[in-house]
């Protein structure tokens, strides 16, 4: 009886072991894990943003963080890569924190840059940040400028 009582006892001990390893497994398949670095690269990804005095033939001319009012406009440029299927994104323009401008761009894959342009008026000087967000609203980046003299 004294050598049943140690057995019983490993036993129960491995067979709450198991229900742990096994409870666990199952609990992780149906939980919100990150993706594996290959699933990541497949989803829709933002390479590069920046705001610019311009775009020309695609590419961004003098990106900077304070822009003069004398150029009387300053656009936001996107590139994404990759983009797994047709899309849109949303450029979101703040001036002083208060909502300026709303601009929807469509991506297509395999790659995709796209830009939008606000027009400065006297009043523009200050404060401004605008934001990308994707399709579902989520934010992918913020960037903050001035407009001066």
């Amino acid at each position: 009886m004294s050598t049943l009582k140690p057995l019983l006892c490993c036993s129960l001990l491995l067979l709450a072991c198991l229900a742990v390893a096994f409870g666990n497994s199952n609990a992780e398949e149906g939980s919100a894990t990150p993706a594996a670095p290959d699933a990541e690269k497949k989803g829709l990804t933002l390479i590069q943003a920046l705001v610019c005095e311009n775009v020309v033939d695609g590419i961004p001319q003098e990106p900077a963080i304070v822009f003069s009012i004398s150029r009387g406009r300053v656009s936001f440029y996107t590139f994404f890569d990759p983009v797994p299927q047709k899309t849109f994104v949303t450029h979101h323009w703040y001036y002083r924190d208060e909502p300026s401008a709303r601009i929807r761009l469509q991506l297509r894959p395999p790659r995709w840059a796209t830009f939008s342009t606000i027009q400065l008026r006297e009043t523009d000087k200050g404060p401004w940040r605008v934001e990308v967000t994707d399709a579902a609203g989520v934010a992918l980046k913020e960037l903050r400028f001035s407009i001066t003299d």
